[in-house]
């Protein structure tokens, strides 16, 4: 039986070397009878974590507010992996990606605990111009960790400052293979 898996794409280019490693890995993923669903955070609407305390996660939306996180809420509910693709900013993952796993923390709140555990995982694909990944590595370890999530992998490509230059390069078929092997 087929996995449902989310990926949350962090990139503001919608057709940059992220993408393209986020290509790759659906085509995998979808080849061994997965089910994905990608968000691109750059074109939707999220606000910042207001760090309120005020969410509920047994709420159709978890959280007090009211924006496009909601169609994000539901799919990770409904998810066995989520995957988190992002260009390497200063050593991090992008602005628009760590907005949007702050706000995850409404499914935590409340009611119960909705994003810990629960048999799930997680893949990070990052594109890069540089190679200094060991700190957002090592923020994705933590994470993994205080989420209970299964770490299933990483692809990190560097080396990739213009759009395209990740075409015809080897993280491009570890991609479809990290896809393929869930």
């Amino acid at each position: 039986m087929g996995k449902n898996i989310v990926i949350l794409n962090g990139s503001p280019r919608k057709n940059g070397n992220t993408s393209a490693l986020i290509k790759a890995f659906t085509e995998g993923a979808e080849s061994a009878g997965h089910s994905v669903t990608t968000f691109f955070l750059d074109g939707m609407d999220i606000h910042g974590c207001k760090g309120c305390f005020g969410g509920h996660s047994s709420r159709e939306c978890p959280c007090v507010q009211r924006d496009d996180m909601a169609r994000i809420y539901s799919a990770v509910k409904d998810s066995d992996v989520v995957v988190l693709a992002t260009p390497l900013y200063y050593w991090n993952m992008s602005g628009q990606l760590r907005t949007a796993v702050d706000r995850l923390f409404a499914l935590e709140e409340g009611d119960g605990n909705l994003l810990r555990g629960h048999n799930r995982s997680s893949a990070l694909l990052m594109a890069a111009e540089g190679h200094g990944f060991e700190d957002v590595l090592l923020y994705y370890n933590h994470l993994m960790e205080h989420l209970r999530w299964e770490n299933l992998g990483h692809v990190l490509a560097g080396g990739n400052g213009d759009v395209g230059d990740i075409e015809g390069k080897p993280e491009l078929q570890q991609a479809y293979n990290l896809g393929k092997s869930i």
